[in-house]
């Protein structure tokens, strides 16, 4: 039996349980898109491609599969290059279909093909980034390829992955056995589990070590082993600190929870692993924010401090700090051997009642310090206002994301997150303009919670047509605008060593920041609410989660500095000589 690849490549992804395709429009799409028309697959339509890329990324964080992107040739693929490669930097899984031109039209240049150094070859330009990129040269290779790009988008360190598909391949007949067969492909690979005697050896170290510390990364959150990593705490006795993609991994009340490390990490964290004799690092890549420029004086110190790392990529392991033992393995298994290993070394559970009754004393004590400006009633807010009142109004699984500046930071630091994998946050590339429609593909992804995107106003001002897509597909999410009328984190950092803020600060009129966001979402069809008063901001928000439709909350902000205890060494490049931390305004 003969049928149209287009109708195959629908049937496939209904087989394998898609039910969204995050895109925008083209003419090399059209035949694929007309063939979800009337399946159970539906399209998200979008106005810019960065857009559907977030989305799809912010939709993949929470399903922990692999979303997919389907997007046109030329300005559509460089159009969504940057959110493919945000997710890419944070290990999300996506499969990414691309039309292409027509395969009979290879080296004639035809309409918006990007071919200036080799024929058919505008694929190349997402293989800096992307797991692997594949180009469709005919059309019985396509069902092994989509199998293919599923597998290795969600196997071993996840992440997008590329298929490029000429527009003809698309419209032209296949052998339906081909896909078929497909059929008795396993769809989920058996994880790596830890050697034995690796465990045995992690458990002895950190058994009988004075100092010891946990450090998670994201990858706990993308194996899924909160619950895993709890028990081994709980057993262990063990306090954890954490990169930014690995909070909410362990409760923000948990009481051996000690926090955020590196720049925006606090000293008592910062010092607690820089004092450490034994780490446990599970799913980090000890990244440059979170390790303090990997200056020992500050965050880390190996050695003397000994390492144990352990990840699902063994190019991680080693990468940025001398490893004592270092092994590859899926972190939920590895966390369950671990679990069986301590309670056969340790049958009973260990305690260290001092260390929970010191962390319980410090988080009062960092409280009681910004209870000033939680409660402050000073307009623009503090930022510490906006984020406490957002906090108490939300569920405790309620879904945050965030952009890059305050509102990143300042959560990372000081909003408390309880449920894993509901903190969604652009770390690798950092990209402005990730928090407003990743927060669309979260939504839409678990519509029974609550969504709520803490932005800055330059992140918002990236990409607000996203609100036409919240429109048209009703997704009700709440933006929140955390407004300083600036690129603030380089204003910051611009002001404090060059005394100015030259390209970083906005035009306002008058007393009013520009433009008026909430304005513009009521143009979109969106509610838009213009705070002008601290003591309005909660009630905003409690009558936009309330009304179950999509709205932007405007809220004018002070552009105060994030508080900083850790390092950064860009800064000594600016201001030579001077090693300490910056106290920088964020966006």
């Amino acid at each position: 039996m003969r049928d149209l690849v287009s109708h195959q490549l629908v049937r496939y992804l209904e087989r394998r349980g898609v039910r969204h395709v995050f895109g925008l429009t083209g003419h090399t799409v059209i035949a694929a898109l007309s063939a979800m028309a009337n399946s159970k697959v539906h399209f998200v339509s979008v106005r810019h491609e960065q857009i559907a890329a977030h989305a799809a990324d912010g939709y993949a964080r929470v399903t922990g599969k692999a979303s997919v992107l389907l997007t046109h040739l030329g300005p559509g693929l460089t159009n969504a290059a940057t959110g493919v490669a945000n997710a890419a930097l944070d290990c999300i899984p996506m499969v990414v279909i691309a039309g292409d031109i027509p395969s009979h039209y290879y080296g004639k240049h035809p309409h918006q093909e990007v071919n200036l150094h080799t024929d058919g070859d505008q694929f190349e330009i997402y293989r800096p980034f992307v797991k692997r990129a594949w180009r469709v040269e005919r059309p019985e290779l396509f069902p092994e390829i989509l199998e293919k790009a599923f597998q290795l988008a969600e196997s071993g360190q996840p992440g997008p992955v590329l298929v490029d598909v000429p527009m003809d391949i698309f419209s032209r007949e296949v052998d339906t056995a081909l896909f078929d067969r497909l059929q008795h492909n396993t769809k989920s690979l058996a994880k790596p589990d830890l050697d034995h005697d690796a465990a045995v050896a992690i458990v002895r170290a950190l058994g009988e070590a004075k100092r010891p510390v946990i450090h998670v990364g994201g990858g706990i959150v993308l194996a899924k082993a909160a619950e895993e990593l709890k028990a081994f705490v709980d057993h262990m006795g063990i306090p954890v600190s954490h990169s930014l993609m690995g909070k909410g991994a362990l409760p923000d009340d948990h009481p051996l929870l000690l926090g955020m490390t590196g720049f925006w990490g606090t000293r008592f964290i910062n010092e607690k692993t820089r004092t450490s004799d034994w780490v446990l690092a599970l799913g980090t890549r000890f990244k440059e924010a979170d390790s303090s420029s990997w200056e020992p004086e500050y965050t880390f110190a190996f050695p003397p401090t000994k390492l144990a790392h352990i990840d699902i990529d063994p190019s991680e392991i080693g990468r940025n700090y001398p490893t004592e033992i270092g092994a590859v393995a899926d972190l939920k298994q590895a966390l369950k051997t671990l679990n069986r290993v301590a309670r056969e070394i340790y049958p009973k559970p260990r305690r260290n009642e001092a260390l929970e009754a010191e962390i319980a004393a410090v988080r009062a004590e960092f409280r009681a310090s910004n209870k000033a400006m939680a409660e402050s009633d000073s307009f623009p807010m503090m930022p510490e206002r906006i984020l406490a009142e957002t906090r108490a109004v939300l569920p405790r699984d309620a879904i945050l994301t965030t952009d890059v500046g305050w509102n990143k930071n300042g959560v990372g630091q000081q909003f408390p997150i309880y449920t894993p994998g509901s903190f969604l946050t652009p770390c690798g590339l950092a990209t402005m303009g990730f928090g407003p429609p990743s927060a669309l593909g979260a939504k839409i992804a678990c519509p029974d919670r609550v969504v709520v995107s803490l932005v800055g106003d330059g992140g918002f001002g990236q990409n607000p047509s996203v609100l036409a897509t919240a429109v048209d597909e009703n997704v009700p999410v709440v933006w929140v605008v955390m407004n300083n009328n600036a690129f603030g984190t380089i204003a910051g950092l611009q002001m404090a060593h060059y005394g100015m803020t030259y390209g970083a600060t906005f035009p306002n009129a008058g007393d009013e920041y520009m433009p008026d966001y909430a304005a513009i979402a009521r143009a979109y069809g969106v509610e838009g609410v213009r705070v002008r008063k601290a003591e309005d901001f909660k009630p905003a928000l409690e009558k936009a989660i309330a009304s179950g439709r999509p709205c932007v909350i405007d809220v004018a902000m002070r552009n105060n500095p994030t508080p900083t205890a850790g390092h950064w060494n860009i800064l000594d490049i600016y201001s030579p000589g001077e090693k300490k931390a910056a106290h920088v305004a964020t966006d």
